[in-house]
């Protein structure tokens, strides 16, 4: 599975962005999907995660209410919606993929469940 994410780019506070990721190499629809990003000398973090539906959704906390996370399996592509950013929301975001079966139709916010990672994408904040 190959991710390409992108959209990122510099943004006042409280100002939106839309990322992307396009899969390609497995039917979109057997992905579970997730979004992590990592800020200077910090650690990996969980952001997002969808099911493969898209019937399941999950957020970290900081987050829920700002940012929506969603997928288009005609298209092979998911989103993240980003809205009232802060700056502490500054980081590179990646787009993460897990192959499962359609029975699996839930979701997961721990990074070492997701095998396949895109080059991520910059999201700078100012204040």
């Amino acid at each position: 599975v190959q991710l390409q994410a992108s959209g990122g780019g510099l943004v006042q506070a409280g100002g939106s962005l839309r990322l992307s990721c396009t899969a390609s190499g497995r039917t979109f629809s057997s992905l579970r999907m997730g979004w992590f990003r990592q800020a200077p000398g910090r650690e990996r973090e969980f952001v997002a995660a969808i099911s493969w539906s898209g019937g399941s959704t999950d957020y970290r906390d900081s987050v829920k209410g700002r940012f929506t996370i969603s997928r288009d399996n005609r298209k092979n592509t998911l989103y993240l919606q980003m809205s009232v950013l802060k700056p502490e929301d500054t980081a590179i975001y990646y787009c993460a993929a897990k192959l499962v079966d359609y029975s699996d139709d839930y979701t997961t916010n721990w990074d070492f469940d997701y095998a396949f990672w895109g080059q991520g994408t910059q999201v700078t904040v100012s204040s």
